[in-house]
């Protein structure tokens, strides 16, 4: 058998047994881990490693827990025992009480290594545990064997190789040269085989008995994640059959959200989302027998993934134990489920806005409640991969009311913490899902959306024409309000084109129209650009007027709204150092950067270190000016904000004029 580093684990296993002889107590460690990820070989490299350390010898017995038959019962392996020590067949005792007891007797001032294999529970473990403190048990178990545990013994995780070690084994079987010749792809095939030295090992019994084929080859016949588990399987040594045997240990209504968890949209999940699978209150007890079972892993508090050769397993036991209306029903229950936490952080994060219903399949249960907007942002962040993900697969399966919505509920993660990649796709997907929804408004809305990031990439002309877009469909449909947002879109692009004149009139329009309809929120967010706008041109006592009345109405809001409210804060402080009052920009830059920390916004952040920047500078204080443009910089590139590339240049020593403001959106 081929063994590969585990360097950590044999560590962990050695201070555990020195720290034993230490405290004169008997080492009980067990190896846990899923099937085929080398525990076995693992605890045997370590035995012969550690045989000069138990001068009366090692005794061994596969207890067959996960082998397909029954687990050797306790009394039957306590009787191989008793026989190895010495013990003639017809004097072993029959009942298991009295042949633990002389086991107990027998092994009392003996240093023997147990070495208990492939153990199906504690109960199975517990009577062939030596009593001597001089001895020491290993057991290797996919399940957890957490009453062993709770009694003192040590767990040993045991996880897949990395990739540096599962090329190593790759190259003991199939020789250095083929792997060497080409690296890259060693590399991609062990990826392939998720670092399980058991499909290492299939895969490179494939590649040794064929010499004349390269590691391309093989690489491609695994490709396809259909047939990767036949492809990893050969007749003795199946990784297949291996995740079969753990499969057919589980009860039913745990191995049902085995099949339903790994039709998951995203890698990782957390424990609420299993409730939407089952329907049942037991779901975070079931999730943690397959965690127990090494079937599932956990990789964080309340944080879970698959291994990607388990999930494809599960997902062939969905395809074949469960209808596809069953299947589908599962994926849409966990999607809504995600939905519904989404939809309420954003209610939390920006109260204010305008919303569409949405009838779910079933009430989602479990739902995550938020007290504050921290704790919204957060989890939206949390979940980013997840939502989105989710978006792809409701919009795969023909779901474009549901694919819309998960577009439009990422709105307040997009807002402050921007993702400018991420939301290029968001808002283009649900352009798409509202134009085959066939929900006009909705489509206006992600126009909109689409061509202010569009603005704020700079591809002005994709932008000006997704606004123009959004403003004829408003305009069409009666929706003075959302036409209103669309204008306001615009005058954002001519600000970022530099037009700040033809911004500025627009803006006093919209205010205008905004105050017929009594909008007042929407009103506050046009004069803090009508302000930028102003300020950029010069007519700063008017930009200070703008500002004021913002900030008059920004307070009365109920909700509060204390994102905007700064945001209006930023404004005046860039008002003040065009006017040159460096004593009053300061002090409001400061205002404003203090109630933004609180907030989560990198954008406004960002926009108050640079404008900190630019007064120190103006006050000849360089070392301050150096500290507040590296912050900046640092939360520029954050969010991905083109102004990261004009801070470095400035850093460097190069010239250049400082960029109109980009919406803040």
């Amino acid at each position: 058998m081929h063994f590969t580093d585990r360097t950590a684990e044999l560590r962990e296993l050695n201070e555990a047994l020195a720290e034993n002889r230490r405290d004169g107590t008997r080492m009980f460690a067990v190896l846990s881990g899923p099937g085929g990820v080398g525990k076995t070989a693992l605890a045997l490299h370590w035995a012969h490693t550690a045989c000069d350390l138990f001068a009366d010898g090692q005794l061994y017995v596969d207890l067959a827990g996960f082998s397909g038959s029954s687990p050797v019962p306790p009394e039957e392996a306590l009787g191989l025992f008793l026989r190895s020590l010495g013990v003639p067949a017809r004097e072993v005792p029959v009942q298991i009480a009295e042949q633990a007891a002389l086991y107990r007797s027998m092994t009392a001032d003996k240093k023997l290594l147990v070495l208990l294999d492939n153990a199906y529970s504690a109960a199975q473990v517990r009577p062939l545990a030596p009593n001597s403190p001089s001895s020491a048990v290993l057991v290797t178990s996919r399940n957890r064997l957490t009453g062993l545990v709770a009694e003192g013994a040590r767990l040993v995780e045991v996880g897949p190789l990395g990739k540096l070690s599962a090329v190593r084994l790759l190259a003991k079987v199939v020789g250095n040269k083929r792997v060497t010749d080409d690296p890259e792809r060693a590399e991609a095939l062990v990826g392939m085989c998720g670092g399980l030295p058991i499909a290492v090992r299939v895969a490179a019994a494939r590649l040794a008995s064929r010499p004349k084929w390269s590691v391309q080859k093989v690489l491609t016949e695994l490709t396809d994640e259909r047939s990767r588990l036949s492809m990893l399987s050969a007749p003795e040594l199946s990784v297949q059959t291996t995740f079969d045997l753990s499969y057919r240990a589980l009860q039913p209504t745990a191995a049902a959200l085995y099949r339903r968890l790994a039709l998951h949209p995203g890698r990782e999940f957390g424990a609420s989302v299993a409730t939407s699978v089952l329907e049942k209150d037991d779901s975070h007890t079931l999730l943690e027998e397959l965690v127990d079972g090494s079937l599932v892993e956990s990789v964080g508090e309340s944080r879970y993934r698959f291994h990607d050769l388990l999930r494809l397993h599960a997902r062939s036991k969905a395809n074949s134990e469960d209808g596809a209306d069953e299947r589908a029903r599962a994926v849409r229950r966990m999607v809504e489920w995600y939905l519904r936490g989404a939809m309420a952080a954003d209610v939390v994060v920006t109260p204010h806005r305008r919303r569409l219903n949405y009838e779910f399949l079933a009430p989602p249960e479990d739902v995550p409640e938020f007290a504050d907007r921290e704790s919204a942002l957060v989890w939206l962040e949390e979940e980013r991969q997840n939502l989105i993900m989710c978006g792809r697969v409701a919009e795969e399966r023909g779901w474009w009311e549901l694919a819309w919505h998960l577009s439009d509920t990422l709105w307040p993660l997009l807002l402050h913490h921007k993702h400018y990649r991420d939301r290029l796709e968001i808002d283009r997907r649900g352009v798409e899902a509202a134009r085959r929804w066939g929900h006009r408004f909705a489509e206006a809305v992600m126009l909109r959306r689409l061509g202010m990031v569009c603005t704020t990439v700079r591809r002005f002309d994709e932008a000006e024409k997704h606004l123009k877009a959004s403003a004829a469909i408003a305009e069409k449909i009666g929706d003075r309000r959302e036409a209103a947002d669309a204008g306001e879109a615009l005058a954002l692009l001519h600000m970022a084109r530099g037009r700040f004149s033809e911004a500025a009139g627009l803006f006093e329009r919209l205010a205008q129209v905004n105050r017929e309809l009594r909008a007042e929120r929407s009103l506050g967010l046009t004069l803090i650009n009508l302000g930028r706008a102003l300020t950029w041109l010069d007519r700063t006592d008017e930009a200070l007027e703008a500002l004021r009345e913002a900030t008059a109405l920004f307070r009365e809001l109920d909700p509060p709204d204390p994102y905007n409210q700064a945001r209006v804060v930023v404004a005046q402080a860039a008002a003040y150092l065009r006017a040159d009052d460096l004593p009053s920009a300061g002090r409001t830059a400061r205002s404003a950067l203090e109630a933004l920390s609180g907030l989560g916004s990198k954008q406004a952040m960002a926009e108050s270190h640079q404008l900190l920047a630019e007064i120190a500078e103006r006050q000849g204080n360089a070392e301050q000016a150096a500290e507040h443009w590296e912050q900046a910089l640092r939360l520029y590139t954050d969010i991905g904000s083109s102004k990261a590339d004009d801070i470095a240049r400035r850093l460097r020593g190069a010239d250049g004029d400082p960029e109109p403001p980009a919406s803040d959106s």
